[in-house]
């Protein structure tokens, strides 16, 4: 059975270097992450589609957010929360003094760019989550 795994990333700015410092690292993230995990799609028979939004600058406060099949990150991420950091790259971005950006609090550790590891944890969680049952023998053997 073929499965979809849709994952989409916001920002400001006009495409991934032309953002934020953080939210560009959060987009090298994401495509190093999806270039590593092509075998493992192959495997478990995966199509992904990476798509990217790029926010007016009057909506920084959703800029470097990613959503894997139209649920936030964080949402995957027991303790997780969201908080807005001083961006002071989002400001010029922007032509303001002060800005502030998305960021992801988990316990103490604080990730204003979403590390790969991070990001390939929770993907691997979904789709291992969305291909449970493919191979299962369905005769009602055990």
């Amino acid at each position: 059975m073929k499965h979809n795994l849709v994952i989409e990333w916001k920002h400001i700015g006009t495409h991934i270097t032309g953002t934020c410092d953080r939210c560009s690292r959060t987009g090298d993230a994401i495509r190093d992450v999806l270039e590593e995990l092509q075998p493992f799609f192959r495997e478990k028979k995966v199509t992904v589609r990476f798509r990217e939004r790029v926010l007016p600058d009057s909506r920084i406060e959703q800029s470097n957010q990613v959503f894997l099949n139209g649920i936030p990150l964080e949402d995957y991420l027991a303790g997780s929360h969201v908080v807005q950091t001083p961006c002071c790259s989002c400001a010029c971005i922007a032509g303001q003094d002060e800005a502030e950006c998305r960021a992801i609090g988990i316990g103490d550790d604080l990730y204003e760019a979403l590390p790969a590891e991070l990001l390939k944890q929770v993907i691997i969680g979904i789709v291992e989550t969305i291909t449970t049952g493919d191979d299962a023998c369905c005769s009602g053997c055990d």
